[in-house]
C-alpha cells in the first residue's frame, strides 16, 4: 500500500499519465496500474519498483526509499519511522487510504486541527535557532496534511489542560480554540473535551493516532494502524494486538469525556478566558 501510494504520487507530480509512465519504464500499462494500486503486494519486483519510479523522475532518495520498501518482506517494517523523504512519510500515506482518524490529544491541538499560527508557536518553541521563513515553510507543508480532512471522518479527545496552556498567547489561542469549535461542526469531525479532575484516565498514557479503514466485503482492503509521536521520529504499530489494545484505550477515553455539546460549551468557556 505505501509503495503504491508513493508511485502514485511521483506520477502525479510529473504530471503523467499511466500510460506514459509504462512507455518510459518498459513495462506495460497493465503494471503501472497494479503496482499503484495494490495489487501485487506478494510479488513485488524490485527492478519493476525502480524502473516505474525512474520513469517518473524520482529523486535518488526517493527512489532507494523505495527500494528499501520493496525489499523489506517483513509484516510491520513501519515499526521504526525510517529517514526517508517527505513523499515516503508513513503517516501521510495512512490517512490517504483511511476512512477514519481517532486522535488522543493530552498535550498539544492535533495537527489536523492547528491553526496557522498556533503551528508556527510550536515550531518557534521546538526550534529556536531557525529563522521564522524556514519555520513558516515547515509549518505550511504540515498544514497541507489538512487537506485530508474531506475525505476521513474524524474524532479528536483533548484533555482540557490543552486549552489552557497558552501556546503563542492569548490571540493565538483564542483564534485557536475558535477554530476548533468551527471544526466541530462538520458532520465528519467529533471533538470531545475531558474535563479537570477526571485523574482516572491519566493512566491512558500519551498522544497517540488510530487510523483505520474497514472493508468487509474484502478483507485485505482493511488497515488498521495505530502512530505514536515519539522525540524526533514516530512509532507505527499494526499487529492485532496492539490495535485492539489502543481501540479499547480510545472507547475508554471518549466515554471518559463530556459529549459532543458539552464540550462546545468547554470550548467556548476556555475562548473567553482569552478574549476578556
Amino acid at each position: 500500500m505505501q509503495i503504491g501510494r508513493v508511485l502514485s504520487a511521483l506520477r502525479e507530480r510529473a504530471k503523467l499519465t499511466q500510460a506514459e509512465v509504462a512507455g518510459r519504464a518498459g513495462v506495460s500499462i497493465g503494471t503501472v496500474n497494479r503496482y499503484e494500486g495494490w495489487q501485487d503486494r506478494a510479488r513485488l519486483r524490485v527492478p519493476t519498483v525502480r524502473a516505474i519510479a525512474d520513469a517518473c523522475g524520482a529523486t535518488e532518495s526517493e527512489r532507494d526509499g523505495l527500494v528499501r520498501l520493496a525489499t523489506s518482506h517483513e509484516d510491520g517494517w513501519w515499526l521504526e519511522h525510517p529517514a526517508l523523504p517527505d513523499i515516503l512519510n508513513p503517516l501521510v500515506s495512512f490517512e490517504a487510504y483511511a476512512a477514519y482518524e481517532h486522535v488522543w490529544a493530552n498535550q498539544l491541538v492535533p495537527g489536523l486541527l492547528q491553526t496557522e499560527r498556533y503551528a508556527f508557536a510550536l515550531h518557534q518553541v521546538a526550534q529556536p535557532r531557525v529563522d521564522a521563513s524556514t519555520i513558516a515553510a515547515n509549518v505550511q507543508a504540515r498544514l497541507k496534511r489538512q487537506e485530508i480532512l474531506s475525505n476521513l471522518h474524524l474524532w479528536v479527545v483533548l484533555k482540557q489542560s490543552v486549552l489552557t496552556d497558552g501556546i503563542g498567547g492569548a490571540s493565538v489561542m483564542a483564534e485557536q480554540i475558535g477554530h476548533l469549535l468551527d471544526m466541530s461542526e462538520r458532520p465528519n469531525i467529533d471533538v470531545q473535551v475531558i474535563p479537570r479532575g477526571r485523574s482516572h484516565v491519566a493512566t491512558s498514557g500519551g498522544h497517540f493516532v488510530l487510523l483505520g479503514r474497514d472493508d468487509e466485503a474484502s478483507p485485505m482492503a482493511s488497515m488498521a494502524v495505530v502512530y505514536l509521536e515519539l522525540h524526533q521520529r514516530g512509532l507505527y504499530l499494526d499487529a492485532p494486538e496492539h490495535v485492539s489494545e489502543y481501540k479499547i484505550m480510545f472507547d475508554y477515553l471518549r466515554s471518559a469525556a463530556d459529549d459532543p455539546e458539552t464540550s462546545r460549551d468547554l470550548l467556548q468557556s476556555a475562548r473567553q478566558e482569552y478574549t476578556r
